[in-house]
């Protein structure tokens, strides 16, 4: 196994040299079919992009992370033209053998133990000492954080918000519409559940670098739980409701969580994000169950930067599951959520927009958002500014880095929004799917916010960016009412702030880092 240092150099000097060479090639069309992502470029051109090169890595890898399920076989690169020397000379080798890249197709690559592969490379490096090599730059682009700290500050407890709730209210409990809305007149009728904090990714926006501490099973929401509460928002009006993770699908009795929400008569909405791993030998079953909505989290279309920004393997998995979910569901209900980062994927937009052209599918991309200690900088932030000038025109940037397959320029046609989208909707004439973008952090949309949070530990979060909470669960199994719980719901609801969680701006999130990890919110 690499060490994580040397892992974030090779694929930071990789990724450069792919993205840079005037002969890479890409072929999106065989994405559905095969996906293989091929990149050509030669050795030379590697040597001189390379000696400007910088870091552009988020985390390393957590160690002995809970629930990991293999060992980090996607940091094998025994296959590129790269090989490694000692980390603390943080030198590279290009090596003429050969410059062509396919991960897909290296059983041999596959097959290598890592710890051997290790060995190996040490012994290369020995006999290669005194061999041309070039120095890179140590410094990251991206300073991550170190706390730890993976909670919110201590939250007043569900006593404090039931008293302090009767006292206010002269203990008249709030009609099922005041329960769920907010002092600025927010209706709130989208409930997101968090069904588990366990995900089979480590997507590095979403979790800190040593990975984050997880709940014992028996502090999860339990099925009957959930169904009390979601039965209980039902009353006060809610429609909408999406379960998210964590991973949603690691959930065994996730079809009949469906299921029981569906059977609430006001609920027409019922969603799951999903990172879509195993999403095709569940999807049956779920639409079955009354699965209505299927967002699906992907942030590129080549497998090195899948399993480098996920730690995993899997794309193949997810492009087929995309494929089966647009085919099985009308249009509009199954959306593609990725999230931009500038020097990662802000050169596969245009790629990701040829996904609508034959499949009824959406694609959304989210600005990257901080949460704690996840990396956020704003010298990797892309706005949607950034997202629009780079689909639509060439003079900023080559045709190259607006787009691996050599895609050129789009013209865009705006769209009519929803009430309280997230979303800004856009078309290119003639593609079966939308383009949407999710501008939190450049022109957030707090002011027509609908949505409220439970986090699978049973944590009320009322502001995806605020970090306080109330624990219904403790207060279920401490046997209140229905109506004391509509108190503590509504005494909740009216701590919102008006706008990202009162902190101001991306910065102030940042600043604050007072908030769970993204993975343990369920966004």
């Amino acid at each position: 196994m690499l060490r994580s240092g040397t892992v974030r150099q090779l694929s930071s000097i990789y990724n450069h040299c792919r993205l840079t060479s005037s002969s890479v090639h890409y072929d999106l069309s065989k994405l559905l079919n095969n996906n293989k992502c091929v990149v050509v470029a030669t050795s030379s051109q590697c040597l001189a992009k390379t000696k400007h090169q910088r870091f552009s890595s988020v985390a390393t890898m957590p160690r002995n992370h809970p629930d990991e399920d293999e060992e980090e076989g996607e940091n094998d690169f025994s296959n590129t033209s790269i090989t490694t020397a000692n980390k603390t000379n943080r030198y590279i080798n290009i090596n003429n053998s050969s410059n062509k890249y396919d991960v897909n197709n290296s059983k041999k690559a596959q097959s290598r133990r890592p710890r051997l592969e290790k060995l190996r490379q040490q012994l290369e490096v020995e006999e290669m000492e005194g061999a041309k090599t070039i120095p890179t730059l140590q410094k990251p682009t991206v300073e991550v954080t170190k706390n730890s700290q993976q909670s919110s500050p201590k939250s007043p407890s569900w006593e404090d918000f039931l008293a302090k709730a009767k006292a206010s209210l002269n203990n008249i409990p709030p009609s099922p519409t005041d329960m769920i809305t907010d002092k600025y007149k927010r209706y709130h009728n989208y409930l997101r559940i968090s069904l588990s904090e366990r995900c089979n990714l480590r997507c590095r926006y979403c979790m800190p670098p040593e990975g984050v501490p997880l709940q014992q099973k028996e502090n999860i929401l339990s099925t009957p739980e959930i169904n009390k509460l979601v039965h209980l928002f039902a009353q006060s009006g809610v429609d909408k409701v999406r379960l998210t993770g964590g991973e949603p699908l690691l959930r065994k009795d996730l079809a009949e969580i469906i299921a029981s929400i569906r059977s609430n008569k006001t609920i027409h909405s019922v969603g799951i994000t999903t990172n879509a791993l195993t999403l095709s030998r569940q999807l049956p079953s779920l639409l079955e169950a009354g699965l209505t909505h299927i967002n699906i989290s992907l942030d590129t279309l080549c497998d090195d930067k899948f399993t480098y920004i996920t730690r995993r393997k899997g794309l193949s998995k997810v492009l087929k599951a995309i494929k089966e979910a647009g085919e099985a569901l009308p249009a509009g209900r199954v959306k593609i959520n990725c999230v931009v980062m500038n020097d990662f994927n802000h050169n596969e937009l245009r790629d990701f927009i040829m996904l609508t052209k034959d499949l009824s599918v959406d694609v959304r991309f989210i600005e990257w958002m901080p949460f704690n200690d996840n990396g956020w900088n704003k010298n990797r932030f892309f706005s949607y500014a950034d997202m629009l000038e780079t689909i639509r025109n060439d003079h900023m940037t080559t045709t190259i880095e607006a787009s691996l397959q050599g895609v050129g320029p789009m013209n865009l046609i705006r769209q009519t929004d929803g009430d309280n989208d997230t979303t800004k909707w856009w078309q290119v004439s003639g593609f079966k799917g939308r383009i949407g973008f999710i501008t939190s952090m450049s022109e957030h949309f707090c002011g027509t916010c609908n949505r409220l949070r439970i986090m699978a530990d049973g944590q009320l979060k009322v502001c995806l960016f605020g970090s306080q909470e109330v624990s219904l669960r403790d207060a279920i199994r401490a046997g209140v009412s229905n109506e004391d719980l509509s108190y503590i719901i509504h005494a909740a609801v009216q701590k919102k702030t008006f706008a990202l969680g009162g902190h101001g701006n991306a910065e102030g999130i940042a600043k604050a880092n007072d908030n769970r990890p993204m993975t343990l919110i369920g966004g």
